[in-house]
């Protein structure tokens, strides 16, 4: 008897491998990083620099501080704040008094990090992408590996400002909360019409965000699926999109019907976790061992109708 249970077990294991190689065999990748170099390859990441944006940029006008959300953080691209070791990008945030640009005049914060971007140097519409990551924990501390519209101007698209346009979250976690994750979908009308659903995950005992997990989406025309190690834990299929002045909805699957372009970033503080306390330990660092995005190459992309 017990060679029987031992002999089935074999071959649901060995089922179960063959189901996961199928599934695996459907993409083909078409995008990486390693991070094995000596420097961020700039081919393929730009950096945001600074704490804010104009809303209005070709005219400089309606400054948003804090990137829209109370951040503390001033972004750069220095090495104290963005570099390769070992096979690893480092995102550092740090707890340091650092002056820049903030609406064209110098402005004092007294926290630095990274925000990197692949806008203008890559983006797709549909498909599988995914990073290998060890985050941060403590309160105030926010990673965060996203996706935003391939536009004309910051998280614009085709469908106008955000969220109209949408925005894709793929991994976002509360420092203070180190064992729960979440993936969100913005959308809706242009700020403030805008809407969004998210899906939180809690990682089995023994497991939170300081260990290494893999985190990604898998995106099809009118669907998306959220994996933490390949364990899908949310399904979204019902969103939509308003551009200004019009009197119906953008048709279905807008507007996540377009190219978007890839984000890796640390904040600190604002409206997610709230700030930093006595107890947060810096520098915190993000670190990325790969981000990897795959073309749907075994069978065509299925479109899945609105649900709701």
């Amino acid at each position: 008897m017990n060679t029987f249970r031992t002999i089935v077990r074999i071959l649901l294991v060995l089922a179960s491998l063959a189901g996961s190689a199928t599934a695996q065999e459907e993409w083909t990748l078409v995008w990486q990083d390693e991070f094995d170099g000596v420097n961020i390859d700039r081919s393929k990441w730009d950096f945001d620099i600074g704490n804010g944006f104009w809303a209005n940029p070709a005219e400089q006008k309606d400054w948003v501080q804090g990137w829209g959300n109370n951040e503390l953080q001033y972004y750069t691209d220095r090495v104290e704040n963005a570099s390769l070791k070992d096979g690893m990008l480092l995102i550092i945030a740090r707890s340091e008094a650092y002056t820049g640009d903030v609406a064209g005049k110098p402005q004092t914060l007294q926290y630095t990090s990274a925000k990197l971007k692949t806008r203008d140097l890559f983006s797709k519409k549909y498909g599988k992408f995914e990073a290998r990551m060890k985050l941060p924990a403590g309160k105030g501390l926010w990673p965060a590996f996203w996706m935003l519209p391939q536009g004309t101007a910051h998280a614009t698209g085709v469908y106008g400002g955000w969220a109209a346009s949408g925005e894709i979250d793929i991994l976002e976690s509360w420092g203070s909360k180190p064992h729960e994750i979440c993936g969100t979908l913005h959308y809706g009308g242009s700020w403030p019409d805008n809407k969004f659903t998210s899906n939180k995950y809690t990682f089995p005992a023994g497991s939170a965000i300081d260990g290494f997990h893999v985190y990604g989406i898998e995106w099809e025309p009118g669907e998306i699926r959220w994996y933490v190690d390949g364990e899908l834990y949310a399904t979204q299929h019902d969103w939509f999109s308003q551009s200004a002045g019009q009197a119906e909805p953008n048709p279905y699957p807008a507007p996540f019907d377009q190219p978007f372009y890839l984000m890796l970033n640390l904040a600190v503080g604002g409206n997610f976790d709230g700030n930093p306390d006595a107890a947060t330990s810096f520098p915190g660092i993000m670190e990325v061992d790969f981000v990897r995005v795959y073309e749907l190459t075994g069978r065509p992309y299925r479109t899945i109708e609105k649900q709701s």
